[in-house]
């Protein structure tokens, strides 16, 4: 956690703010910060700054924050996935958010086993949790926003060429020869298959809406690595 992230609810003044959860925890027991001691701190959605220790014990910590600076920006890239198998999910959406990435979609594909999208890891409050360590992590406050697709053909047909109108619209397909440029300067939108890939079906339904197929290397990566290495090619 290198982020104290708070919420409206934290606030007992216009600057005040008492912590009894997790992150009285953190400040106490991993930074072992003590009275009169600075912890970056930030709001959901708003400015970063620092926070003041006034008073920490075994069950709360006070702060007085002072909220001046601007979270990073957003990395301007549109993540579309196919639904990964739930433990894979939850690593997946730490690290894309701590990437900066604030829109994803994730969609259903013939590869996609159905019983992933009854896991009570697609719960809107667990998929909060994780986005909130991605935060965390990356020092940065505004929340990424999950959409769930479990249509494909209605999803990709009528809805996505709206949502990557104006960007660069990849599909990492491992069945192309053409490499996936690097270094972009432009919005992205990528799309990510399921462990296996996308099936020929569904990639031709990607290209007829304008995307283009592009592959990363000979390499067959897992759907969380190559996620990662995608986004670190487009973006370097």
């Amino acid at each position: 956690m290198n982020l104290i992230l708070l919420t409206p609810g934290d606030f007992t003044g216009s600057k005040r703010v008492c912590l009894t959860d997790r992150r009285h925890n953190h400040i106490r027991n991993v930074l072992q910060a003590a009275q009169g001691d600075r912890v970056a701190c930030g709001i959901l959605n708003g400015n970063m700054g620092s926070a003041f220790i006034i008073h920490i014990d075994d069950t709360r910590v006070d702060m007085d924050v002072i909220l001046d600076q601007t979270p990073p920006a957003p990395l301007p890239l549109t993540l579309v996935l196919a639904l990964p198998r739930p433990k894979m999910l939850k690593r997946i959406i730490q690290n894309v958010t701590s990437l900066g990435v604030k829109d994803i979609y994730l969609v259903n594909s013939w590869r996609v086993e159905k019983s992933f999208w009854q896991s009570p890891v697609l719960a809107d409050e667990t998929l909060y949790g994780y986005k909130m360590l991605g935060l965390e992590q990356a020092k940065d406050t505004a929340m990424p926003r999950i959409h769930k697709k479990r249509f494909f053909a209605r999803f990709v047909k009528n809805e996505l060429p709206d949502i990557a109108k104006n960007s660069c619209s990849i599909l990492a397909h491992p069945k192309t020869v053409h490499l996936c440029p690097a270094g972009v300067d432009q919005p992205v939108t990528l799309a990510v298959g399921p462990e296996g890939g996308w099936i020929d079906l569904e990639a031709k339904t990607f290209e007829d809406t304008g995307f283009v197929s592009y592959h990363i290397g000979a390499r067959i990566l897992t759907v969380e690595t190559a996620i990662t290495c995608l986004i670190s090619r487009l973006y370097t």
